[in-house]
């Protein structure tokens, strides 16, 4: 049987391991530049028309790939992908994005048609009252009904007020 002391396993792995890095140049911390989140990487492959038309709705409409991701609950990778690819979207997916970039589902899945004119947008994909409902739609069934009521009330008085 073959027994080596502690002193010589441990300077045999210390020379290994100084053999496995000596080959490796790694750059300085101060040399790697962060990655700017406002800069996107360039294409090297022509977008397919499926993706390209997407892409150009998106835009249209005002929205980053994260924000249209949120507004059909997918995740950005996926926004970015469907814009590369020359195939549509999946098919769950396509309602969303048609209702979202205001399309029909034919239109989006042909490649073809006009996006709607912009509207104003205050806060991204969707307004801050459309995200209130959306939480207010989570609320029990009585609690729905009252916010229901409470906001009727505002928009009557409105409508008095602007006659």
């Amino acid at each position: 049987m073959f027994l080596l002391d502690p002193l010589t396993c441990s300077s045999i792995t210390s020379y290994f391991v100084n053999m496995q890095t000596e080959g490796v140049d790694e750059p300085a911390i101060s040399e790697i530049t962060p990655y700017a989140l406002s800069m996107p990487r360039k294409l090297t492959k022509t977008r397919g028309k499926q993706g390209a038309f997407l892409a150009s709705l998106r835009r249209d409409a005002g929205l980053t790939q994260t924000q249209l991701a949120d507004a059909i609950g997918e995740k950005q990778q996926t926004i970015a992908y469907w814009e590369r690819s020359a195939r549509p979207a999946r098919s769950d997916a396509i309602p969303k994005l048609a209702r979202i970039l205001g399309v029909s589902s034919e239109d989006l899945l042909q490649g073809k048609g006009q996006a709607p004119p912009k509207r104003l947008q205050r806060s991204g994909p969707s307004s801050k009252i459309q995200k209130l409902f959306e939480e207010v739609s989570q609320l029990p069934r009585r609690q729905q009904d009252k916010v229901i009521e409470f906001v009727a009330a505002f928009v009557e008085q409105h409508k008095r007020k602007a006659s």
